[in-house]
């Protein structure tokens, strides 16, 4: 499973690295390995102050509470190996502490003083795994571009968009916009960027793996299975709220197959409440039937929820509310969905339902504008490239939300948006 996170960091050298014998790898004198250091130190302390503290110097595109739910999840990590190091860019490998998973990661800087953080990459990989990474060159760079135009030709939702992208690609490439550029992640980490550049998609990117692609490994759906037992199914928090308010939040819509009972355990839980509030601030999106299940619990009739057309096979799938759930439903009663600028694609999804089908009131702020449901396509065994396939329409808009996000009924900022839909709730 791949990761981009970002990087908090502190004093230098320091070192919360923690291992059995007392010792601990040399981390290179560098720009990136400072960074390194920095980031393991404030990381692994799990201090919030001074991981905010970093990211409002180094990193202030990132998000504090994003970094802070993944120290979380890993418990930090334990720095195993240096695997290759430059003056701008290093690759290690680490142990994460609340597992026996290790992780190759890939921190790039730029020449600010004190540098900052371009991409970082976290790539989960098999204890064992020898790291092995060629350095590209031209022919290999030329062909993940043939590889990456090829796939937005065939699949992008947007024809005359996908030429543009493909054009633009070319044109850097004959301009030698890559050619500096030997490593596999900072060469896909650059392709995403000159490809949202152009279409303005925040689906479309290209992924890296020095592993091999993680979807192709037999064994990915157990893996899958187990992340999402690890993460509860993505559900957070699930409880009563005085005086009689449901509160359920969730970070991702996971398949339905798999937490379906996890999903009917917590709203079964909240039934009898007189409002419910639903979180989304922190979600990221996932299985449109798992949208369409919940959307269930909300609605006593069959309801038309979101059409999805494919532009490959001229196609469109609708999705409605299920005819059965296992349990009670919500009925007759004030639902509250919470979003954020970080509430993105599926999220949006059923943020925007519930919106048109006067079904909710959203609370919060604009959500991060993604509409486009996304496939892989690999270009290699360590080349992916995340294709937006199809467009969603809603049927009673006509339309959706890329580019524009869905904007709530009740604009605050995000985190006051849980106080204002608890003082709605309670009148």
């Amino acid at each position: 499973m791949l990761f981009r996170l970002l990087v908090v960091t502190v004093a230098f050298f320091s070192s919360d690295i923690a291992f059995a014998d007392g010792s601990a790898p040399l981390i290179p004198d560098t720009p990136a390995g400072h960074t390194l250091a920095a980031w393991l130190d404030a990381f692994n302390s799990g201090d919030r102050a001074r991981i905010e503290s970093f990211l409002k110097t180094y990193a202030p595109q990132r998000d504090l509470d994003s970094a802070i739910a993944f120290r979380a999840r890993t418990g930090g990590f334990d720095l195993i190996v240096i695997e290759e190091s430059e003056k701008k860019r290093i690759v290690f490998r680490v142990k994460e502490r609340a597992s026996a998973a290790q992780v190759i990661g890939s921190i790039r800087v730029n020449d600010a003083e004190p540098a900052v953080i371009s991409d970082l990459t976290l790539t989960a990989v098999s204890p064992g795994t020898k790291y092995e990474e060629a350095a590209l060159d031209a022919a290999e760079r030329a062909r993940v571009i043939d590889g990456a135009t090829k796939m937005l030709t065939e699949f992008y939702v947007f024809p005359d968009v996908a030429k543009k992208m493909a054009d633009d690609l070319r044109v850097r490439e004959k301009r030698g916009a890559y050619d500096a550029l030997t490593d596999g992640d900072g060469f896909a980490s650059a392709l995403t960027r000159d490809l949202q550049n152009v279409s303005h998609d925040r689906h479309l990117r290209v992924g890296y793996s020095q592993a091999g692609e993680p979807g192709k490994s037999p064994d990915s759906e157990a893996a899958m299975r187990k992340y999402f037992e690890r993460e509860n199914c993505g559900f957070e928090r699930v409880e009563h709220l005085s005086p009689n308010v449901g509160y359920v939040k969730f970070n991702f819509f996971a398949d339905p197959d798999i937490c379906g009972t996890t999903a009917t355990a917590a709203m079964n839980l909240v039934a009898d409440s007189d409002a419910l509030i639903l979180d989304l601030r922190e979600n990221g999106g996932g299985q449109p039937s798992m949208i369409a299940f919940i959307s269930s619990f909300l609605f006593g009739e069959p309801t038309h929820l979101n059409d999805l057309y494919n532009r490959k096979e001229n196609s469109t799938t609708q999705y409605w509310t299920v005819p059965y759930v296992p349990g009670r439903r919500f009925l007759g009663k004030p639902v509250f969905v919470l979003i954020s600028h970080k509430t993105f694609s599926g999220a949006e999804e059923f943020s925007y339902n519930l919106k048109n089908l006067k079904r909710a009131t959203l609370i919060g702020e604009t959500t991060g504008g993604g509409a486009h449901p996304t496939g892989p396509h690999a270009i290699d065994d360590r080349f992916t490239i995340y294709v937006p396939f199809a467009r969603a329409i809603n049927p009673i808009t006509k339309t959706n939300w890329e580019g524009t996000g869905v904007e709530p009924e009740v604009k605050v900022p995000a985190e006051d948006a849980l106080a204002e839909a608890l003082k709605r709730a309670r009148q």
